[in-house]
């Protein structure tokens, strides 16, 4: 065969079959593609796989042995049934079942090693694989063909790749090995000086030997230089752009010792806390210079980050300029509006127009607060839009509708992205462009980051955190419910519910789904760590609400809130229950952030497993906002031992969003943290981890900086440029670049 590059589409080199089926199921094209599908992880023969940490649903490669077969006749219908018991050596067992194929009991004979891959499955409490891919170790591979890559490796470590049903980790296997002994490695974009002085393999190396390492050592070599790699694309990108922003022309929007800013402290009936104030210093001098301010202010769950935006948006009001909010969900948008104009002295109107249905605008003192949404009529629309474009409305509050086309302002100094990780960094240019200059930037987050995802994710922003929660804040208690171990609990969980309302207090009941219309209709993205399994489906907002208010809750007060309802009924609901005129709010996800109810105490999470450690955190936080102490119910099947009811036994341990965030990140995919959640695309970086390469991120980014000191335009390494091309996700990639 033929030498090839790194750019050779793979059905020159593996045949037009199997490119097509890593095409289409694995998203590789090219010899580059594949050699940077890393495996998962290693196998040894003789080490086992601990098949008691495999999830009911997951599609896995375990390497096991056989212990013994079965055949026996079917009960509904004609023919045979194979029954392979195997093990994983530590008293873990999977049953593969094979129907009509009692042959393969010639070749899963008891004693041998073999990986075997499919999806797990329960049958009368026991884990099994139905009709599973296998190759063993020490023959072919079960259709006769020759595994001949796996037989060099019996006895050492064995790559398992992150596989399909159609492309085994065995095929991939074979192909890296082509591919491996045909392709010119791509040339090393790491400078030799750096490589030295971080005692890096070279590129060709590592590569080799990530995918067939020669001995753990080196694998640990070779996974360092790729991670390496990763890291080094990634913040030498931010870096470039921070220091390419710091260049920019921006409008200074200086603090008025006598405007709006100076009014509003004034009136405020509570303290500022030190963080709130010393926060907001930070983003006041950073308005008043003559660059754009890129800034994330992250925190705790109510530690007053809304507050301190609103600051930084009259600042620049003040300064003669508007200031955009963006944030994800009308229930949000509207919250926000409300609170704002409540707080700069005039509350929310009480007559027959709504926040969404109205003109969509409040005066307040010196300038008018806007509310921009989808949902708006065609009138109410224009007439909010020409204050927005004349600047009569100098705060403006929106949802995505901002930004459409025809939504234009007259000076937009300051764009405020609230849980900026609903939005994509298209979103966000597309608002950031409706401004001649570039303005200020300050995008908002409730999950706190942990230092190393900020770093990697956020570099190129300066990051203040606020971890002082206000005074007058109530502690929360929070359980899980095991309702498969212990099903009175869920009696007693709406018993104290009831509980909470006869003392005057209000609830809410959360469901991951809102029902009646199929998958589609699901508010609550799965957690980063799900698998599809073949539970039933969650519970759904529709279906609960009925059976409460005919059962357990029955007399109480009980609301529906969810996406799918027109943007007047959510609003009616949230008055409704902000007034305190219901006592129970069933509510998908809707009301995961933003939504302040300080007379809300109790919370019920419902299939609490189906959401993701943030998520609950951001959750349990809308209760417990006034003067009563909060309680939170994590409501779920997952038993003791599960990866699930670990999650929510840490969650229920702790209020400590900091640590609940390195939880999450340990069980997320490192991809979709690093690059596809903020462009929908799938992500180029496989090898870093942020927790576990923390001190590597740490010497990529002052390595990315001493080199940019040297050589700004990177004049001397051209091949660090097609690096970054290839490791950094394309549109996060283009994002960063283009400022």
């Amino acid at each position: 065969m033929t030498t090839a590059d790194v750019d050779t589409d793979l059905s020159k080199l593996v045949g037009e079959k199997t490119a097509k089926a890593l095409k289409t199921h694995l998203d590789l094209y090219t010899a580059g593609d594949l050699l940077y599908h890393v495996p998962r992880r290693y196998d040894q023969r003789g080490e086992h796989t601990d098949m008691r940490t495999l999830e009911i649903g997951e599609q896995v490669t375990v390497l096991a042995q056989v212990l013994r077969t079965t055949t026996r006749p079917m009960r509904q219908r004609r023919g045979n049934m194979l029954e392979v018991v195997v093990g994983d050596g530590e008293g873990g067992q999977l049953v593969l079942t094979y129907f009509q194929q009692a042959w393969r009991e010639r070749d899963l004979r008891p004693g041998r090693w073999g990986l075997f891959a499919g999806k797990v499955s329960d049958f009368r409490g026991r884990r099994q694989l139905n009709s599973p891919e296998y190759v063993l170790l020490d023959q072919g591979a079960a259709d006769g063909e020759v595994a001949a890559e796996v037989e060099e490796f019996a006895g050492a470590l064995i790559p398992v790749y992150p596989a399909a049903a159609a492309v085994p980790t065995w095929v991939i296997a074979r192909c890296v090995r082509v591919v491996l002994d045909t392709v010119t490695m791509p040339p090393d974009a790491t400078p030799s000086r750096t490589r030295a002085q971080r005692k890096l393999l070279d590129l060709a190396t590592a590569l080799h030997e990530i995918h067939r390492p020669s001995s753990r050592e080196m694998l640990a070599l070779a996974r360092r230089r790729l991670a390496w790699d990763e890291a080094f694309a990634v913040q030498l990108t931010l870096v470039r752009r921070k220091r390419e922003a710091a260049a920019w022309p921006a409008r200074p929007r200086p603090r008025r010792e006598d405007g709006m800013l100076a009014g509003f402290d004034g009136s405020l009936p509570f303290t500022l806390t030190d963080g709130q104030l010393a926060v907001g210093e930070e983003i006041a001098a950073d308005l008043s210079v003559a660059h754009p301010m890129h800034r994330l202010l992250q925190g705790e769950v109510g530690a007053g980050k809304t507050l301190v935006a609103l600051r930084a948006m009259l600042q620049v009001v003040d300064a003669g300029g508007q200031a955009a909010l963006l944030a994800p969900t009308e229930v949000l948008a509207a919250q926000h509006h409300r609170g704002i104009t409540k707080l700069l002295g005039r509350a929310a109107r009480d007559d027959a127009d709504t926040l969404f249905g109205a003109a969509g605008g409040d005066e307040v003192p010196g300038t008018q607060v806007a509310l921009v949404t989808g949902s708006q009529g065609a009138a109410a629309r224009r007439k909010v839009l020409a204050k927005v474009a004349d600047g009569s409305a100098g705060l403006v509050v929106g949802t995505h509708a901002l930004l459409y086309e025809g939504v234009d302002f007259a000076d937009l100094g300051l764009v405020v992205v609230d849980e900026q990780h609903r939005f994509g960094v298209e979103q966000r240019d597309a608002l950031r462009a409706k401004a001649e200059q570039p303005p200020h930037v300050l995008v908002m987050t409730a999950t706190p980051i942990p230092r190393t995802v900020a770093m990697t994710v956020y570099g190129d922003l300066e990051v203040s955190t606020l971890s002082q929660l206000p005074g007058g804040r109530s502690p929360i208690a929070s359980h899980v419910v095991p309702v498969a171990e212990k099903p009175a609990f869920l009696d007693r969980a709406w018993r104290r519910v009831v509980e909470e309302v006869q003392q005057g207090h209000q609830a809410y009941v959360v469901c991951p789904r809102i029902g009646d219309s199929g998958a589609e209709d699901d508010d609550t993205p799965p957690p980063d760590d799900a698998v599809e399994d073949e539970r039933r489906p969650p519970v759904a907002v529709l279906e609960v609400a009925p059976l409460l208010a005919e059962g357990p809750l029955r007399g109480l007060r009980i609301g529906v809130l969810h996406g799918r309802l027109p943007a007047d009924e959510k609003d009616a609901v949230m008055r409704s229950f902000s007034a305190g005129q219901l006592d129970v709010l069933v509510a998908t996800t809707v009301i995961e952030v933003g939504v302040d109810v300080p007379n809300a105490t109790a919370m019920v999470i419902l299939d609490a497993d189906r959401f993701g450690v943030s998520q609950l955190h951001q959750l349990r936080g809308r209760v417990g906002r006034g003067a009563a102490p909060g309680l939170c119910l994590l409501v779920t099947e997952a038993v003791a031992g599960t990866p699930a009811r670990e999650r929510l036994d840490a969650v229920a341990s702790t209020l400590d969003g900091f640590r609940l965030a390195e939880l999450d990140l340990e069980q997320r995919r490192e991809g979709d943290v690093l690059g596809a959640a903020q462009s929908g695309r799938r992500s180029h970086l496989r090898l870093l981890s942020l927790l576990r390469d923390r001190d590597l991120i740490g010497e990529a980014r002052a390595e990315a900086e001493s080199l940019l000191d040297a050589d700004p335009d990177l004049s001397a390494h051209p091949l660090l440029a097609a690096q970054i091309g290839r490791l950094v996700d394309a549109d996060r990639a283009d994002y960063l670049q283009k400022g």
